[in-house]
């Protein structure tokens, strides 16, 4: 079994830069790369990562899957349009991430970083080098531009760089962040997250926060070389890239074109990687896993399947988002009663082959997962809401109910869902589930763009009626599902909510009362909670690790004992198949399968599986 870490969906970044400072501030080094937790693994002088292959050979294409459609090539984020995933492959940011480190990064368009020890700014010092694939440099400016850029059109960055109050260049290559608050460890950090854009290519006819289907210019390792709207999108690798020989990009970006195909819904895709018109898929789903691949391709070796990557390291809460802005779901107790009839144990056994695990934490298996009672630091700051926290936060371990695997209702639960619906307001009169005070009956939508999402939504829904509850599923094409999450018009949909092993800043986007007003955020819940929002801020501006730890266990807790979701499942491991002309380092990235990023085309074994 191969064991890796699970990628953390944070981009982690680093400091160093000379920087101003106010009197009695002193500056760290200018550092090459930093880390959130401990020090970094690579030093000043590396020449590459260690999971790469250095002697990569570059050459030949690989095609992807896309789904849905696009109607936009605008990497800045809005809330307009739906933009192709591959722009993401031809920008470069100030910093990247190391794949076998937890919280870590390394210069990219940054050369150095530095920041106070207050921290109450950052100091990036771009590379000379650097430049657009129009030839222009990249120059303080564009920074400066796209910080405003991205605050003004996206509401995750908003929230995200919500505390970057001003950005100004402070030498020929320098530019500083200043924050409007000090002790905040992750804000020079996630600065080098951001996506730099020209400046100057943006202009009426390409407006910043609008879709619009031109070439872009990037400055990263690809460009776009064609596409058609809703369709496909290539990419072709850039020869004189700016960056190619940096230590963080040896070995990588090996492929001479990467093409992303469109799909309304993954059975078509699967179809088609089944059909050799794309070459990569990642299966999301085990019952699928599990039946889907007895066909010839698979039998004879052209295609490889492997489904023994561990994956250690944050897993994703997935569950069933209840939007609390529709007032049925207002109540805990009316939430407590949809998890009780979630029979994930039948579920399992009967659809997913066993293969999947029930997730219990928001921070599933890390050490930020709440367990136990909470006791000292935690319960200290717990004990600073007390009064605004359901009282099983500090006398009951959260558990997930469980059900019996040979039947789909379990009768203990379903009488304790009835008498909790009763405690809220609802009875059951003539067999529907109704509203004692406005005689209004309980319905609900599920909705969904994938057809595959009825298999656990359908027996889910039957379980449901049971309570009298009335329950239709919806599947709509993915653009209208986009509007529909983004503007907050649904009942029910799953979700998930991938964390880093160091949260921060995107709490607020996750769970914070402002993004339960913005469209297009992530708080699709509607959380308005002020206990959450404290320990938001706590997090945020945690002294040290033992403080992180504490906090997001206090929230982890606390989020699970609001009943906010139905937590459905994970996938311990990671599923993939592509057909047999790839290869890859041994052993892969410590924290991400790595395709097609540190992968590489196989002469030898394409022409293995074409006969030639």
């Amino acid at each position: 079994m191969i064991k890796r870490l699970r990628p953390s969906l944070k981009l982690v970044s680093l400091f160093c830069a000379l920087i101003m400072l106010p009197a009695g501030v002193e500056a760290a080094d200018k550092a090459h790369g930093h880390s959130l937790i401990g020090s970094v693994k690579y030093p000043a002088d590396f020449k590459h990562f260690d999971y790469v292959n250095p002697d990569a050979p570059k050459g030949g294409s690989v095609r992807l899957t896309g789904l849905g459609t696009f109607d936009s090539l605008n990497i800045i984020p809005s809330t307009k349009g739906n933009r192709a995933r591959a722009v993401g492959f031809i920008y470069d940011t100030l910093m990247t991430s190391s794949s076998d480190e937890i919280a870590t990064q390394y210069g990219l368009l940054a050369e150095w970083m530095t920041h106070p020890d207050d921290y109450s700014s950052v100091t990036y010092k771009l590379r000379e080098e650097a430049r657009w694939h129009d030839g222009k440099p990249v120059t303080p400016e564009d920074v400066i531009f796209s910080m405003a850029a991205v605050k003004q059109h996206d509401p995750l960055y908003a929230a995200y760089y919500k505390n970057v109050v001003k950005v100004e260049k402070t030498g020929d290559h320098e530019i500083t962040f200043s924050f409007d608050q000090t002790g905040n460890r992750e804000l020079p950090h996630i600065v080098g997250q951001l996506p730099i854009v020209p400046k100057h290519f943006y202009n009426d006819e390409r407006p910043v926060g609008e879709s619009w289907l031109e070439v872009p210019l990037g400055s990263g390792p690809y460009r776009v070389l064609q596409f058609e709207a809703g369709r496909y999108v290539t990419l072709e690798r850039v020869d004189d890239y700016w960056g190619k020989d940096l230590p963080v990009n040896v070995g990588k970006n090996n492929m001479d074109q990467i093409r992303y195909d469109y799909y309304r819904d993954m059975t078509i895709a699967f179809e088609a990687f089944k059909a050799g018109k794309t070459d990569y898929y990642n299966d999301r789903s085990a019952n699928h896993w599990s039946t889907a691949y007895d066909f010839p391709a698979v039998r004879s070796g052209e295609i490889i399947k492997n489904g023994d990557i561990e994956l250690e390291g944050a897993h994703p809460m997935q569950g069933y988002v209840l939007n609390l802005r529709r007032a049925k779901f207002a109540d805990p107790r009316v939430r407590q009663a949809f998890n009780l009839l979630f029979n994930f144990e039948w579920l399992n056994k009967n659809l997913s082959y066993g293969l999947n695990r029930r997730v219990s934490s928001y921070f599933e298996n890390t050490e930020l997962a709440a367990t136990g009672l909470p006791q000292g630091k935690e319960l200290d700051i717990l004990d600073s809401i007390r009064d605004q926290v359901p009282p099983e936060v500090f006398t009951t371990e959260y558990k997930n109910p469980v059900n019996p695997e040979n039947r789909l209702v379990d009768r203990k639960n379903l009488r304790q869902a009835i008498k909790l619906m009763k405690e809220a307001g609802w009875e059951i009169k003539d067999q529907i589930l109704t509203n004692v005070k406005t005689g209004t009956p309980f319905t609900i939508e599920f909705l969904s763009y994938s057809p595959a999402s009825t298999k656990i939504a359908e027996p889910y829904s039957q379980a449901l009626e049971k309570l009298g509850i009335t329950a239709k599923i919806r599947v709509v094409d993915a653009a209208q599902y986009v509007k529909r999450r983004d503007t907050f018009d649904f009942d029910i949909i799953t979700d998930v909510f991938p964390q880093s092993e160091s949260p921060g800043n995107e709490q607020r986007d996750f769970w914070g009362s402002q993004a339960a007003d913005t469209q297009g955020s992530r708080n699709r819940i509607g959380i308005k909670n002020p206990a959450v929002d404290k320990l938001i801020d706590i997090i945020i501006g945690a002294k040290d690790r033992e403080e992180l730890v504490a906090a997001s266990r206090a929230l982890d807790r606390v989020l699970l004992w609001n009943h906010y979701l139905i937590p459905q499942f994970y996938a311990p491991n990671e599923r993939i198949a592509y057909w047999n002309k790839y290869s890859h380092p041994d052993p892969l990235p410590a924290r991400t399968v790595g395709f097609p990023t540190v992968w590489w085309y196989d002469a030898d074994k394409a022409a293995a599986l074409s006969g030639n």
